[in-house]
């Protein structure tokens, strides 16, 4: 289940430091990946495993995923279309364009039977493909909204996975109520952000105590929250 959540009223923005680099990002970047990099820092993209919530066997389907379902979809919408494909904790997120409605089931059929998938968020549009500018805005926004998790205080950035596709903000992650709360105001607060979806796996407060992904015979160190671990 997906909550929908409108942007916040507009007010001036006070992260001009990230702002700045991921505006001069947008202008000499060659891609969207290297876009958000530059902004936020690879660390907080890479989402370092030893501060996920997942476990190491789902960080690692997650990436199998979401390269099978890449191409799998892609073959699907044709060149027609433009799909996203994300996945998180084995839950796949779907969103772009496609030409029909048809198209937008085949895409979720094909999605659901990748090996270790257990559940489809179809976020698909029938209409147009997004032009380049569109998507740069919304590597934008993403690189904003995850450096605004960074600035936060008492949340971790690296547990929050963000999409965004025409404006609309997607948030995934294994996370607490009070900070499902918390990253939604934030990302409401984002200028351009023209709408928050929550489809967060919402976990006790009890489980945040718990060490994340501990080796074994070793000391498991969480890193305080809004900063990103050394390499």
């Amino acid at each position: 289940m997906i909550e929908r959540t409108a942007p916040a009223p507009s007010k001036t923005p006070h992260r001009a430091r990230h702002l700045a680099t991921a505006l001069l990002c947008v202008a000499i970047a060659g891609s969207l990946q290297a876009c958000i990099e530059m902004a936020i820092g690879t660390a907080v993209v890479g989402g370092l495993a030893a501060n996920d919530r997942r476990t190491l066997g789902a960080q690692t389907e997650d990436k199998a995923i979401a390269i099978k379902g890449e191409q799998r979809v892609a073959q699907i919408a044709g060149s027609d279309g433009h799909v996203n494909l994300a996945s998180f904790n084995r839950k796949v997120l779907l969103t772009g364009e496609v030409r029909d409605e048809a198209t937008k089931a085949a895409v979720e059929r094909e999605a659901a039977a990748i090996e270790g998938v257990t559940g489809v968020i179809n976020e698909l549009m029938v209409g147009g493909v997004s032009n380049y500018t569109s998507r740069s805005n919304d590597a934008l926004i993403t690189g904003k909204v995850k450096a605004s998790f960074v600035d936060a205080k008492e949340l971790y950035a690296n547990t929050i996975k963000v999409v965004t596709e025409r404006g609309t903000v997607y948030l995934l992650g294994r996370v607490s109520a009070r900070e499902a709360n918390q990253a939604t105001e934030i990302a409401r607060g984002v200028p351009g952000v023209l709408q928050v979806v929550r489809a967060f796996e919402v976990i006790d407060e009890s489980e945040l105590k718990r060490p994340i992904n501990p080796q074994p015979g070793a000391t498991a160190v969480v890193p305080a929250p809004g900063t990103v671990p050394a390499k």
